[in-house]
């Protein structure tokens, strides 16, 4: 069978690689993958997020690739995609002895072709969602990096009016125009009315809704451009399907998001629409092929429910591969007595803490990392810490210095951490449960309540600690000291949820400069 030739030629693969970075699971991972393309069965493999980061599985999924007699599908990142065309095919093709073809691209190279294509995963989600035959069914695909499958869901399914889409319309429908131009004018009012905010998006009102809605009912849809005609599909969801006045109903479907966003220094505004639940509108896209999903650390549970569930993935083979005790433990500092995020004194506290932190780590070398995820306080960081540091000090830059300080939000440091060196510490100011001032996550959350769910356990966690899990997977790396400066840690009852996630771990209760002098000394917990 596929899965034994697999497993004894990367055996044999992995044993002839002197300094090949080891990992201890590269043949399990390669046997489930292989057992998946043979009985077309697909599978969800966590690889947890130390793998994920560094990228070390790929050599077994890739192994499976070419040694499976048929076509197979990759979707990937365009970065990742470069390092399996560079380093992970080239090195297992001679090895391996493998002829079987290799493709980039969007669509499918031709009816004969039978070896292995590269894509990434917007092209491949968007011809999917729109079930376009630019990928033939049946042919086994794998899915690396489906930490953000649900952002690419999202992504692909927003409808989108952006500013230069008001000027199309209006020369498709001429006799329109000042119809057009009125209802652009009382809209970019209304939305400059709303207060200003860091992530400057708004959820439209019914004002702005009804504006919309009259807009509409004047135009002929036959003239509408594309972009218009996609963007009324959604909103007519909002004035059909749903009704504020109506209960909430299982066979009605929940009401889209819709939002704007603007741009304040050129005085523009763009509207978007999307779907909440994804889980439906996906899940034929999982029943045409069989599709390998792998993502770094979805859920503390194998079967990662959850996941699947708002993915709509039903019967799939589940493996979570457990971390390494002894080299990918971290430091974990959690003071008990610092203010909570949300009272007034947590600023000062929070900047003192760091200065003492950075003090008490000057003598040693290396990255520090100051993840701060609210706006305006990750600019007063940066400007108070460079006034006393100096040049080492830049606030979301990858040019740093040997012993550099960065100061970064949670997105830019899960983008860059795998270009910039280890961190041998990293503070975190606040807990990254999405913000309910962010109007997304309050349309969203909104939306589990209607369905008397529990938006806390079910959507702000569970992505909290994804993102936790990512963001501190360098830090393991070097096993060096995680600062966690949010007392919530200790003073909630889930508190114990994300020290469970972080492990494994050494819980440090104090600071000391011997600590920094020496970090790796500590033994795991």
């Amino acid at each position: 069978m596929i899965e034994a030739e697999v497993h004894l030629s990367l055996h044999n693969f992995l044993r002839s690689q002197a300094g090949f970075p080891s990992w201890p699971h590269h043949l399990t991972m390669a046997r489930l993958v292989a057992r998946a393309l043979r009985l077309g069965r697909s599978a969800l493999i966590q690889v947890g997020a130390v793998s994920g980061y560094q990228g070390r599985y790929r050599t077994s999924f890739i192994a499976s690739a070419l040694m499976w007699h048929g076509p197979v599908i990759i979707v990937a990142p365009e970065s990742v995609q470069q390092r399996l065309l560079k380093v992970e095919i080239p090195r297992l093709q001679e090895w391996l002895q493998a002829k079987k073809p290799i493709r980039t691209g969007d669509d499918w190279p031709s009816s004969e072709f039978q070896g292995i294509l590269l894509t990434t995963p917007a092209a491949w989600l968007s011809r999917q969602i729109k079930n376009v035959p630019h990928f033939p069914e049946g042919i086994p695909t794998i899915i690396d990096g489906v930490d953000d499958l649900e952002d690419w869901v999202r992504h692909q399914l927003t409808q989108t009016i952006q500013p230069h889409d008001w000027d199309e319309l209006m020369l498709a429908c001429p006799e329109q125009a000042d119809l057009i131009r009125s209802a652009r004018s009382h809209l970019t009012k209304e939305f400059f009315q709303h207060p200003a905010n860091p992530y400057e998006c708004y959820l439209i009102s019914q004002l702005e809704v009804e504006i919309l809605q009259r807009l509409y009912s004047a135009l002929d849809s036959t003239q509408l451009p594309d972009a218009w005609k996609n963007f009324w599909h959604y909103f007519q969801d909002i004035n059909e399907k749903f009704s504020l006045l109506s209960p909430q109903s299982p066979t009605v479907p929940p009401p889209p998001l819709l939002w704007a966003t603007i741009a304040r220094r050129q005085g523009s505004f763009s509207l978007h629409c999307a779907p909440i639940e994804l889980g439906k509108i996906v899940a034929p896209i999982w029943r045409r092929q069989p599709v390998v999903f792998i993502g770094s650390a979805l859920e503390p549970e194998t079967e990662a429910p959850l996941f699947r569930q708002r993915l709509g993935l039903e019967d799939v083979t589940c493996l979570k591969f457990s971390v390494d005790s002894q080299t990918e433990a971290i430091q974990l500092y959690v003071p008990y007595k610092l203010p909570l995020p949300n009272t007034p004194e947590f600023q000062a506290a929070f900047i003192h803490k760091v200065r003492t932190l950075l003090c008490l780590s000057a003598t040693a070398s290396g990255l520090t990392v100051v993840l701060v995820g609210d706006v305006p306080l990750k600019a007063q960081v940066g400007a108070i810490l460079a006034s006393e540091f100096g040049s080492r000090v830049q606030v979301e830059k990858t040019c740093l210095d040997e012993n550099g300080i960065l100061i970064s939000g949670w997105e830019f440091w899960r983008e860059h951490q795998g270009v910039l060196p280890a961190p041998n510490l990293l503070i975190i100011a606040t807990l990254p449960l999405p913000s309910l001032e962010n109007p997304l996550v309050a349309g969203r959350v909104a939306h589990y309540k209607r369905s008397h769910q529990d938006w806390f356990r079910l959507y702000l966690l569970p992505t909290a600690l994804n993102e936790l899990q990512r963001a501190v997977a360098p830090v393991r790396e070097s096993q060096g000291i995680v600062a966690l400066l949010d007392g919530r840690v200790v003073n909630r009852s889930y508190g114990a949820q994300i020290l469970s996630s972080l492990s494994p771990l050494a819980r440090i209760n104090y600071l000391d400069p011997s600590l920094f002098s020496h970090p790796n000394a500590e033994n795991s917990a």
